[in-house]
């Protein structure tokens, strides 16, 4: 039996033994056959995306968030992606990404992360089946430095729709609550902002840049040992936007499960498939963990803030 990793008092990454990962595997769904959308609802599906697709459900789906392997070289957990020509990743695409195209609702939108390796395919493999919106530049502020090159601390994630004219879109959700630096009055009161007992602040619409984002790591409670995980309040942004509540968010590259946890923290259904049965296991206990707490860093009473300006 695997032993749990000894970790300094703080570090809050999430621990999972073999005694839980039992258990926790008896809560993981399997698909053989065609299911309805109704056998989906709030499911971790372990299994492989490429195998399972084809029995799952058309036009279920209203929000679909995809983090794929990026065009590097990276091993999950023993499973391992090699980096390819730009050209066979851009293939490898289109093996997976028109499938899921029939999964979603007409009025769904879909998000797509990469970083700048694989960028420009995501943008040809999105256009050539969807309506591609906008695209999303977030600050990842962890990362190596770079001797002879520019340190890599920017990810993209391309927005995209079915159908331009009829779809979700909630701005008042993910407005961000900004300090305000050059407070202006207009006849004596404040123009635009708020003077609260906590400073000057400003709910600012948001941009395409995005700024405010912190990776997860060791000291917060969300963070777990996967390779590329995204952070909570990232998936947060996308899910109150772009997905009404009681809707279907869906992500076919579950990892550890952090589209599905924050889905069920902001009352949203949730499906997700993973082919490891470790990382399917990691996003089960951390779903148990957020029937209690559904605390996302960073978001708090309705509002994101800006990073390190809410009051403590």
């Amino acid at each position: 039996m695997a032993l749990l990793k000894q970790r300094a008092p703080r570090n809050q990454t999430l621990q999972v033994s073999e005694v839980e990962m039992y258990e926790l595997e008896k809560k993981l769904a399997t698909i053989t056959a065609p299911v309805s959308a109704s056998e989906l609802i709030n499911t971790t599906i372990q299994g492989n995306l490429f195998e399972i697709v084809e029995y799952l459900p058309s036009e279920f789906v209203d929000l679909m968030i995809i983090d794929p392997p990026y065009n590097l070289s990276r091993n999950f957990a023993g499973m391992k992606f090699k980096q390819m020509k730009d050209n066979d990743y851009l293939e490898y695409l289109e093996t997976w990404f028109p499938k899921l195209i029939r999964l979603l609702k007409p009025t769904a939108s879909l998000y797509l992360c990469g970083d700048w390796k694989n960028t420009s395919a995501l943008y040809t493999v999105m256009d050539k089946y969807l309506t591609v919106m906008n695209r999303i530049t977030w600050q990842r502020e962890k990362g190596r430095g770079a001797v002879a090159n520019w340190k890599n601390s920017m990810e993209d994630i391309w927005f995209a729709v079915r159908d331009p004219k009829n779809y979700y879109f909630n701005v008042e959700a993910v407005k961000i609550r900004r300090k305000v630096l050059a407070p202006y009055k207009q006849d004596g009161k404040p123009k635009d902002w708020q003077d609260t007992e906590d400073g000057k602040f400003r709910m600012t619409h948001p941009s395409n840049f995005w700024d405010d984002i912190t990776v997860p790591y060791w000291s917060m409670p969300e963070n777990t040992d996967h390779p590329t995980q995204k952070p909570e309040k990232l998936i947060a942004k996308l899910i109150l936007a772009s997905c009404p509540e009681g809707g279907m968010v869906f992500d076919p590259f579950l990892g550890s499960g952090t589209t599905s946890v924050v889905a069920k923290k902001s009352g949203r259904n949730y499906c997700g498939i993973e082919i490891n049965r470790e990382y399917a296991c990691w996003a089960e206990k951390r779903l148990e963990k957020a029937t209690a707490d559904k605390t996302i860093q960073g978001f708090s009473d309705g509002v994101f803030w800006e990073r390190n300006s809410k009051p403590s």
